[in-house]
């Protein structure tokens, strides 16, 4: 009774159209989540984002859960997790994205899941990284750890998003590093991201993970930009 009081008076707001949710939705209004714009990547072979890596990196398998278009809800949704502290954002994705990933017969057994890191100072101004809440979700559905210590970020980049997409291939070289060439040897890594733009990034990422004997890389991130 409290708490129906409490949020007659505070409702929480949708974070795609802000208007108010019902007690039975969380982070988006249902009308809000069919609107988005689902990729229905995980099953398809050769889709975009995998088509993206070739000739760059080998990897396993690659999909993202949305398409991510300038002003869209995608885009609205995951601002919101990423500048407004929206974490269980993180968790509706990783939950929805996860599921995919269990279900589908494309991809291998994963070992460990391991997210794009962020600097520490940014880290630390922020007070999270937008993927924790994101690949622990995705973790407890495929039973594989969730590891942020190894995969570090060792300089502070100027932000890809005020940079235009070519500058971006220059400002991710060797900004990586890997603090145990062990841990991933014969393992099959997932490594996930929040959006893929030109894949940069995660080309930096999986190089130097690739750098671990018989390391098997796979990618999933929220969205994929058209």
């Amino acid at each position: 009774m409290i708490k129906d009081i409490f949020y007659l008076f505070f409702p929480k707001m949708c974070s795609c159209c802000h208007e108010p949710l019902v007690q039975s939705e969380k982070e988006i209004c249902i009308s809000c989540r069919f609107q988005l714009p689902t990729t229905e990547f995980t099953d398809e072979r050769d889709n975009q984002v995998e088509r993206a890596f070739y000739g760059r990196i080998k990897i396993e398998f690659a999909t993202a859960l949305l398409f991510y278009r300038k002003k869209g809800l995608s885009q609205k949704l995951i601002f919101q997790l990423k500048y407004k502290g929206r974490q269980g954002i993180g968790n509706l994705l990783g939950n929805w994205l996860g599921s995919q990933l269990k279900e589908s017969k494309r991809l291998p057994k994963v070992d460990y899941i391991v997210p794009v890191p962020l600097h520490p100072k940014k880290l630390k101004k922020r007070g999270y990284n937008q993927l924790t809440t994101f690949g622990k979700s995705i973790s407890k559905i495929l039973d594989a750890p969730f590891i942020t210590d190894v995969l570090i970020k060792k300089s502070a980049s100027e932000t890809q998003t005020l940079k235009r997409r070519f500058d971006r291939w220059n400002n991710v070289n060797e900004i990586f590093y890997i603090t145990n060439q062990v841990i991933f040897k014969n393992k099959h890594v997932l490594l996930i991201d929040d959006v893929i733009t030109t894949g940069a990034t995660l080309e930096s990422c999986a190089l130097q993970l690739s750098k671990t004997e018989n390391i098997k890389i796979s990618i999933a991130t929220m969205a994929y930009t058209e």
